[in-house]
């Protein structure tokens, strides 16, 4: 059963957003790591891209397939996990902690209504799995 951390918003494209002051660190959820399977390759943004919400950033790939990652926030980057160059299968192993993809520093100090909390989220995803 994927996990579903309270303290973090959704986008239904499946990536993440935990928020700190202005800053919003994104990466895709354990439901959407476990549906594309072994990660082999993570393609991030450059730092100083400006990002519009629900844009395409970042594009992963697993042995099934290869998924556009879509930012779930507006603003700059400004961070990036290198880390996941050399290892991407972090991404599987503990998407909410070391296999986040990047930073954003957010122009917006408001999510978007369009964000879902995880309990909205795990609905979403159970009627996918269906």
């Amino acid at each position: 059963m994927p996990d579903f951390p309270p303290d973090l918003r959704y986008a239904r494209t499946h990536e993440w957003v935990r928020v700190e002051g202005t800053r919003a660190t994104v990466g895709i959820s354990d439901y959407a790591q476990t549906q594309l399977g072994d990660v082999v390759y993570v393609e991030l943004p450059e730092i100083g891209t400006h990002v519009e919400f629900e844009s395409e950033i970042a594009v992963v790939e697993s042995v099934k397939a290869a998924s556009d990652i879509y930012a779930p926030v507006t603003g700059e980057i400004v961070d990036t996990n290198d880390e996941l160059d050399s290892a991407p299968e972090t991404v599987n192993a503990d998407p909410y902690g070391d296999g986040w993809f990047f930073v954003v520093e957010m122009s917006d100090d408001e999510l978007s209504s369009d964000l879902l909390t995880a309990e909205a989220y795990e609905v979403l995803c159970q009627e996918e799995g269906e």
